[in-house]
């Protein structure tokens, strides 16, 4: 088959670039050159513009309209564009044929599952590192952007063909354990025999009191001690305490995960603790590899290039000088543990960017231990904090972190409220069910919609308005696509009987041509996105896909069209919905409703 009757299942851009490059070697010689495609700024000069021949000009010391010109003549583009126009200096503007429009979009209704996105010619294993909460803590507002952001970068990847494995790197081990076990078994001593027998009502109060008596009396700070060496021991005793801890503590942050619709369960918890028995052998290969050396009684790596304030190496601490193992011993057992056992091409870990230091010290020391080879790309994604009205991290008044479940559940009961001053006549349980996919998806989509990289200031009012980049307005533009439908019924319209049957269409309106051409860039988006890890590209794509529904609505009748052109009209009408149907369900967790 003729390669270029299926080239619908890449994204335009990605045809352009190749196709231009193409052309570029062969006019220039110098081999492939980069054609720098990018979509145009002002439509009116066309779709896509190609800005690389200045650079290739430069190099070959000739006029870049000239070289234009050659190239121009040279592109085999008929079958996609309308004659390539040369702007300024150099600039090629294209301009896509109907036709051309009207094949994808009928490829994209074809495709249900992929919407005439191709996946992946060569799928990696992809390990995502995200979320990973504190055992014996309640998740509050500052574990969120994690655990969305990682989420969502899963659904991408396994959207696109990759295997992707979830790690939870939960902090599950630690001296704070033995503080926790020594108090547990203080209070309620029946643990001892029946561990099941306990139930922690209030994780954050336990801790709290357990640090409190640890501090305040120094026989229970002594057994705590106690407590920490016996847990490295392997006493049975002490394990059954400390396993019956995680497991009430999974009981707290399990249900967050099922509220945020994140695809997080214990088969992908793979915490600090899995890692204690490697620690030992992780310092002594780094010692035996001269990697890591002694320094002021601790074991330190010191990776070129990371210096202190006044110059001197800053060391990367293994060991300290009590013997103990730290956070960085971990993160190389794990980064090994992923690279040789679990086959990683790729690692991303989701952290806030305060790690940022961290984590590049981290990958550093991996490569220098060899564990990294050129096949393996470690990926830090970094984000920003959530702030206040004050502009300070988001905390409650007392000055805690703002519990993530009590903050969640105050966005369902302030949806609520927005779902009865719109429809007040539905049934409770409708309601309510529509209420928590506003008031969670408002919380998500507010900040996939910031780049990630910034602080943003949260807050509820903007989050659940209904007009903005928000996810009620974006909840509702999808209900009123969808109420077409319900429309159509009620005039005899059988809408999937023309959809099932219509392999022409008929594009003639200006608003019609504009959202055809939005709706068949969602997979440029998508990679976009998972490029950079950014979210916010697919929500902004998404909040102009519903504007551009917006114009083509008003300006195109659906219903009231005639036989020729209607049936184009629903098939951009059902492609619209199904497209912000899958951007928000299937690659940001977010729930669609049908009516607001």
């Amino acid at each position: 088959m003729d390669d270029r009757l299926n080239i619908t299942m890449k994204p335009v851009i990605d045809i352009l670039e190749e196709r231009i490059s193409l052309a570029m070697a062969q006019v220039t010689g110098l081999g492939p050159q980069p054609a720098l495609v990018k979509p145009a700024t002002d439509a009116k000069f066309g779709d896509y513009q190609a800005n690389g021949v200045m650079a290739a000009a430069k190099k070959l010391k000739t006029n870049p309209r000239a070289l234009a010109e050659k190239l121009v003549r040279q592109l085999e583009l008929d079958d996609i564009c309308m004659p390539p126009e040369i702007a300024g200096p150099g600039f090629i503007n294209l301009r896509l044929k109907t036709d051309f429009l009207a094949g994808n979009l009928l490829e994209i209704n074809a495709d249900t599952a992929h919407l005439g996105i191709s996946r992946t010619e060569k799928p990696k294993t992809i390990v995502v590192d995200f979320s990973c909460p504190n055992i014996a803590k309640q998740m509050h507002v500052g574990h969120l952007r994690s655990t969305i952001i990682g989420d969502s970068i899963c659904k991408m990847l396994n959207f696109q063909g990759h295997n992707v494995i979830r790690q939870n790197h939960i902090g599950d081990w630690g001296t704070q354990f033995g503080m926790l076990i020594a108090y547990l078994k203080q209070t309620s001593p029946e643990i001892i025999e029946d561990p099941d027998s306990i139930h922690i009502a209030d994780l954050e109060q336990f801790y709290k009191n357990a640090k409190a008596r640890c501090d305040a009396n120094e026989d229970f700070a002594a057994l705590s001690r106690q407590e920490v060496v016996d847990l490295h021991e392997g006493s049975k005793e002490t394990l059954n305490v400390w396993r019956h801890i995680v497991d009430e503590s999974r009981k707290h942050y399990q249900p967050v995960y099922d509220v945020l619709e994140v695809n997080l369960h214990q088969d992908n918890e793979r915490g600090e603790s899995f890692y204690a028995d490697r620690l030992a052998g992780i310092v002594d290969e780094l010692k035996e590899k001269s990697i890591a050396t002694e320094s002021d009684g601790a074991i330190c790596v010191f990776p070129k290039g990371f210096t202190n304030k006044e110059g001197e190496p800053l060391p990367f601490i293994i060991q300290k000088t009590d013997g103990a193992f730290l956070y960085a011993t971990t993160d190389l057992a794990a980064i090994k543990f992923r690279i040789t056992e679990l086959n990683a091409d790729k690692i991303i870990y989701v952290t806030d960017a305060r790690q940022k230091l961290h984590f590049d010290m981290l990958f550093a020391t991996a490569k220098l231990a060899g564990w990294v080879g050129e096949n393996v790309e470690l990926v830090h994604v970094t984000f920003g904090t959530v702030l206040g009205e004050d502009n300070r991290p988001l905390k409650t008044r007392s000055g805690e972190n703002v519990k993530l479940k009590e903050l969640l559940e105050e966005a369902v009961v302030r949806a609520r409220a927005v779902v009865e001053g719109k429809n007040s006549e539905l049934p409770d349980a409708e309601k309510e069910q529509i209420a928590k996919a506003v008031g969670i998806g408002a919380v998500k989509y507010a900040d996939y919609s910031n780049n990630r990289t910034s602080d943003y200031v949260f807050s509820f009012d903007k989050m659940l308005a209904m007009e903005g980049n928000t996810a009620p307005y974006m909840q509702y533009a999808y209900a009123r696509v969808k109420s077409i439908e319900r429309k159509a019924a009620k005039k005899d319209v059988d809408v999937e009987s023309e959809l099932a049957g219509i392999n022409d269409l008929n594009l003639t309106e200006p608003a019609e041509l504009d959202l055809a051409k939005h709706l068949i860039r969602y997979g440029e988006i998508i990679e976009s996105a998972l490029a950079d890890c950014r979210p916010n590209y697919l929500t902004q794509y998404l909040y102009e896909l519903a504007q551009k529904f917006s114009g083509f609505y008003n300006a195109c009748p659906v219903l009231a069209a005639d036989k020729a052109t209607r049936p184009t009209r629903l098939l951009l009408c059902d492609l619209t919905a199904r497209t912000i149907r899958h951007g928000l369900s299937e690659l940001l967790g977010i729930k669609v409703v049908r009516q607001m």
